[in-house]
């Protein structure tokens, strides 16, 4: 499982970070964002590529699980 932390960064840093983690584990990937269009952003992207979302709120983040 690979872990990014795209907490605070701005679009479109977060897809291209989980871009980069389907590169290295295409399998599992759970995504750390603060911004909730990085949600929509990364949700649009992965799902283009075949992956099953959950979206886990956590406080003011949420944690996006991209599985294949």
């Amino acid at each position: 499982m690979k872990t990014v932390d795209a907490r605070g960064c701005a679009c479109p840093e977060p897809v291209m970070m989980t871009r980069e983690a389907m590169n290295e584990d295409p399998s599992h990937i759970e995504v750390l964002v603060s911004e909730t269009c990085a949600v929509e952003n990364i949700t649009r992207f992965a799902s283009h590529f075949g992956y099953a979302i959950q979206s886990k709120p956590e406080g003011e983040d949420t944690r996006l699980i991209l599985t294949k």
